[in-house]
């Protein structure tokens, strides 16, 4: 997938991942997240950790992510933060750097993850 901002690609830190095809200044929204495919809690709690692979849970709300917003990858020093349901830059992002994000702001309670994003701040486990 491809936009006028990012591009979705293979990624050294797991799989599939988003790429800037442009320069982001700090403060400028990256991606705005499709939230029409919400869950309620009970849904999301019969789910399997595989099945709870892509979901989010950010202002009181389970989201099933989309794409592109599915393929932002873990770092424990992301480029972007969440707020208003969109990824937003801490800093400034250079075009072909991998847009990465914090799982801790928005994953489900309870929700543990092995983190291979390869930062020498990796905490190796991701714990919401």
């Amino acid at each position: 997938m491809k936009t006028d901002k990012i591009i979705v690609k293979e990624s050294v830190i797991d799989g599939k991942g988003v790429f800037a095809i442009r320069d982001f200044k700090k403060d400028e929204i990256i991606l705005h997240w499709d939230i029409s495919h919400a869950l309620s809690r009970e849904t999301v709690e019969k789910m399997s950790i595989e099945e709870k692979k892509y979901i989010s849970f950010f202002n009181n709300t389970y989201v099933v992510m989309q794409d592109p917003e599915k393929f932002v990858n873990h770092s424990c020093e992301p480029n972007t933060t969440a707020k208003d349901f969109c990824d937003i830059a801490v800093r400034d992002i250079k075009e072909g750097e991998e847009i990465t994000a914090d799982y801790t702001e928005e994953l489900p309670a309870g929700t543990l993850m092995e983190c291979h994003c390869g930062s020498s701040k990796c905490r190796k486990i991701i714990r919401s």
